[in-house]
């Protein structure tokens, strides 16, 4: 199979390459930054330039995007461009080329405010069932490229699957209190209960997608770590999350002495990944419990090797005085 990724010079998009390499498929990295994993370096926004990298091509991974930290740093028109105009581009040339799978990458941000429940209400179960409410223009973009793909499957029958992913970048948090109050570490750590992913993990994700899209048609599926929880747990976590913590894991509290660790006080939603390991068979290896069994045997980076090996790609060539990127 001859797969087209998006975005081969980012982070999923390198991590989707390097896992291909090692496979029997043939893969075309799409991205306007050369890198050893990009052979066809120009924009997705050129439609030309799709249409050349789209001929012969089975599958196509769309990883290529304008991120959030990208929303005070680049103008609504570049988010547009990239993130719709791209997506367009791509499904346009993929309809005509017949791929048999399309796959594209989203964020769970795309629930935007729906995932911040009233300061007296429980936490929120958050299943695609749930009605996005974005809050900046990353969030409209990702939403409208969602959507066209759901056109493009209804009125061309187009195989696609639409992952939103959860976090798994290694930079920094981008909120200043949460850097000043928590060790790295710890922060990605107590994420792993409800809102975050390991990098392999999510490259897993895509691979099973490619292979179940024609079978599937569309759908959308959140790709987060398999959270502990139970809706019968949300007021409980939104008022004392660390009780609930430790009655699902007894060991945490020793382990995270050891460090100094803390858990957050209280969690506000839980991303709940149960259609994507029904549907696509998915099953993710990275969890809250993995994490302190890593930490148990002394691990110093809790990361996957894939993980480690993409490494950190940040997302502007400066940097920043306060934090990672600059929040809007």
């Amino acid at each position: 199979m001859k797969i087209l990724v998006t975005g081969s010079s980012g982070h999923l998009g390198e991590a989707l390459v390097r896992t291909l390499k090692t496979t029997n498929h043939e893969v075309i990295g799409v991205d306007i930054v050369h890198s050893d994993f990009t052979n066809k370096v120009g924009s997705i926004v050129d439609r030309d330039h799709v249409k050349r990298c789209m001929k012969g091509v089975d599958a196509v991974l769309h990883t290529a995007t304008l991120h959030k930290p990208h929303v005070s740093t680049h103008s609504r028109q570049s988010f547009v461009d990239t993130n719709i105009t791209g997506t367009l581009n791509l499904l346009e040339e993929a309809a005509a080329a017949s791929v048999q799978a399309f796959v594209f990458t989203s964020t769970t941000s795309a629930f935007g405010s729906a995932l911040t429940p009233p300061a007296d209400a429980p936490a929120a179960w958050v299943t695609e069932d749930v009605m996005p409410i974005p809050k900046n223009i990353y969030g409209v973009t990702k939403t409208a490229a969602e959507d066209l793909c759901e056109l493009f499957h209804r009125k061309h029958r187009l195989p696609c699957l639409v992952l939103r992913t959860s976090r798994f970048f290694p930079e920094e948090d981008d909120h200043k209190q949460t850097r000043q109050a928590y060790e790295d570490g710890n922060v990605k750590a107590n994420e792993f209960l409800y809102r975050r992913v390991d990098l392999d993990d999510v490259v897993s994700a895509h691979l099973l997608a490619i292979e179940k899209a024609p079978s599937i048609g569309f759908g959308r599926y959140i790709i987060s770590a398999t959270t502990p929880f139970i809706p019968d747990d949300l007021f409980d976590l939104r008022v004392n999350a660390p009780p609930v913590v430790k009655r699902r894991f007894p060991d945490y509290e020793e382990e995270y002495a050891r460090r100094c660790w803390k858990m957050f006080p209280s969690i506000e939603r839980v991303y709940v990944n149960e259609r994507a390991r029904n549907d696509l068979g998915w099953h993710p290896r990275y969890d809250f419990r993995h994490v302190l069994d890593s930490l148990k045997a002394g691990a110093a980076d809790l990361r996957s090797s894939l993980s480690r090996a993409v490494g950190s790609k940040g997302y502007h060539a400066r940097q920043f005085a306060e934090g990672p990127y600059p929040v809007e």
